[in-house]
Order: C-alpha cells, then structure tokens, then sequence
C-alpha cells in the first residue's frame, strides 16, 4: 500500500484577525478586529481532516505536521509522496521549507519545488521575472527601507509621478499570502497616504513593501491544474465587487476574505464561471498558463488575473499553494473552480496527487488513477 505523508501547519484555535487596528477602521456595525493575523495562511483542523480524507482513498495517509519535529518524523516514516500544503511561519523562504527537506531526503512530494514558491512568495521578484518575459503586470516599485521611500518620494518616479484620486497606487507587504497586510487603506491617492502607510507597513511587517499602480478593471482568480501541455485553466472565478458593503473599495483584500464574510452572512463574492465574452477568457487563460509555465508552476496552482484600463489581462499574484478550504459554503476558489469543472473536492485533491505521482513515474492505485485522468481528460 501507497504510504502518503502529509505535510501541512495547523491553524491557533484563536480567530484570525488584522494584525493592528491602525491599518483599518472598524465599520460602525462591526465589533473591533482581533490583533493577529499571523497564522493566517495556515489551514483549520476542517480542511486539513478533508484532505487526509481525500488522500486515503489512495493509500495510508501519515500526517507530518510541519513543526520542528518535521526533518525527524519525515526520515523515521519515509513516505513514498509526501502531499504537501505546509505554508511555513519565518523567513521569506518558509513555503519552500518542506519540499527542500523532501528533497534532501529524496522523497517525492507534491507542489512546485522550492526555488518556484520562493520566487512567487516575493511579489517583486514575480514580477521581475514575468517582466522580462513580457508577460503582462501592473508597473511597480519595491520600497525596503525608509531612506528607498524617501528616495521614490523626491526622486523621479513615474509611479509617484502619474499619483493622483484617478490613477491610485496600491501597496502590499512583498512576502506575505492570504491577504495578510492588504487592507482598504493600502489604496493610497497621494503622497501623504502613501507615505503613511508604507512606513506602516515595513514597522509592522518587517519586510519590502511594493507599490503598484492599481489595475481599475475586473478581477478574476484561476486554477490550474496538471503539467507540462497537459495543464488545464479551470473555469474562472469572477471577484462581484458589489457584493461588499456599502462604501467598500473595489479590492479583495484582508476585510473581504476573513471580516466580513462570514458563515451567517457570506459574501456573495465569486462568480463561476465568469460570464465574460469567449475571447477575453481565452485571454485570461493565455496568460495564466504563460505565468504558470514561466514561473515553473507545478501539479496545480491559483492566479489573480485583473484588467488595466484598457481591457488587457494583467497577472496580479501567483499562489503555487493554493486555499482549499472544504465546505461548499466557504469562499474558497480553487475548489468552486473545481466544483464548476465537475470535480468534487476529493477529485480535486487527488488530482494534485496524481498530477505529482506521474512526474515521479510512481504507480498509484490504478483505478482511482484511471477514474481522474478519464474525468480530467473530459473536463479539458
């Protein structure tokens, strides 16, 4: 029997909330945010029992929780595949840490390698590489001190320069997933905002801060799944902007995904499919599958795709660890993407199972085997 490890960092108990109530003010109908979004990117014990569950279908499933105690636990138990979705805690290579371990060890584990979840944790660094391969992206600049901040600021930047109530710069901490640090007040109009919430943010999180000149069209997200010309766009998530509440900005950022949707009232957020003429989705899929494959995306990944002024699909964020929560009521997207290709959630993680097994020519359980790859070839 195939033994499967399972790699991945439980969630606190305690809920997760913005990590300072400076970065956002508290609508007069809500109680005030908690003051720590750190486990944020991490999976509950729910998703985590979803996907055991799903992998058991192909084997013995051995949960490697990834704490210190991982380098030990995964050399004693030697796993034919480790199924990774361990996101890490310190440094900016933390997603990386347990597919480097696996390889250390040699053994086979699912996702991108370490150097890919490295490069797309940083959001410059994306950037630069899709640049340069003249893949579309919102123009940027990469603030890592106060002194580069004073240095945009006087110096002559046409990010800075083109600022202004019409054309908005918008800011994230460079190293950080889930929307951690992304709130409405990183919509900044003008020097002053921008000034002010840059120093924030590189006090608060420790890391660059990159300004972006904000893309003002749709948003959409993608998931991919499979490899090499086998790797398919799922059908796309479409971001309803009008589903946030009254006065909200037109971003899905830290208020959207963990303030104000919530299990008694969810946010009617995603459309899916999103009804959009046939050639802009041909677009959208054309450049996701050239950021996948440029990036060295692998087994599956999700993409925020958004439109600039004139239409053109611009690639926001690449996330080769992917949220996968269960529950057909959370706003999770790959699995809704999934759900609209006809894949059950269960199909959708043992695709990435199945997608990382083949790179590895490790035989799985045929059947089970067999049953994705018929399903999987119908979807496409």
């Amino acid at each position: 029997m195939t033994r499967i490890g399972f790699a991945y960092n439980q969630k606190p108990d305690s809920p997760v909330g913005l990590v300072s109530a400076a970065a956002t003010e508290p609508r007069p109908d809500e109680e005030p945010p908690s003051t720590s979004d750190v486990y944020a990117e991490w999976d509950s014990a729910e998703t985590i029992d979803a996907v055991a569950s799903a992998l058991s279908a192909y084997g013995e499933v051995v949960r490697l929780e990834a704490t210190e105690e991982f380098p030990e636990r995964l050399r004693a138990e030697r796993p034919d595949i480790v199924f990774n979705i361990a996101e890490g805690l310190h440094g900016a290579n933390r997603e990386a840490h347990v597919p480097a371990i696996c390889e250390f060890f040699g053994v086979p584990y699912s996702g991108s390698d370490p150097y890919t979840l490295s490069l797309c944790l940083h959001k410059g660094r994306t950037k630069d590489v899709l640049s340069a391969y003249g893949i579309p992206n919102a123009s940027f600049a990469l603030i890592d001190s106060a002194a580069s901040l004073d240095a945009l600021l006087h110096g002559n930047s046409p990010l800075v320069a083109r600022l202004s109530p019409l054309a908005p710069i918008f800011l994230k901490p460079v190293q950080e997933g889930s929307s951690k640090g992304i709130t409405e007040k990183n919509l900044v109009r003008s020097r002053d905002e921008l000034e002010a919430q840059v120093r924030f943010l590189l006090e608060t999180y420790d890391q660059p801060v990159i300004a972006e000149a904000f893309l003002p069209g749709a948003e959409f997200t993608c998931g991919v799944l499979g490899n090499g010309s086998r790797a398919r766009v799922l059908p796309l998530v479409g971001i309803n902007f009008g589903s946030l509440p009254h006065g909200a900005l037109p971003i899905y950022g830290f208020e959207a995904k963990w303030i104000w949707d919530t299990p008694s009232e969810p946010l009617d957020i995603f459309e899916c499919p999103a009804r959009i003429d046939p050639w802009l989705q041909s677009s959208i899929e054309a450049v996701v599958l050239r950021a996948y494959h440029t990036l060295g995306c692998r087994d599956w990944s999700r993409i925020d795709v958004r439109l600039d002024a004139d239409g053109v699909p611009n690639i926001v964020e690449v996330n080769p660890l992917p949220g996968i929560l269960p529950s057909f009521e959370d706003n999770s997207c790959l699995p809704k993407a999934a759900r609209a290709a006809g894949l059950s959630y269960d199909q959708l993680i043992q695709s990435a199972l199945v997608h990382a097994a083949e790179r590895y020519f490790l035989d799985l359980d045929a059947p089970l085997s067999s049953r994705y790859s018929s399903l999987a070839e119908s979807v496409a």
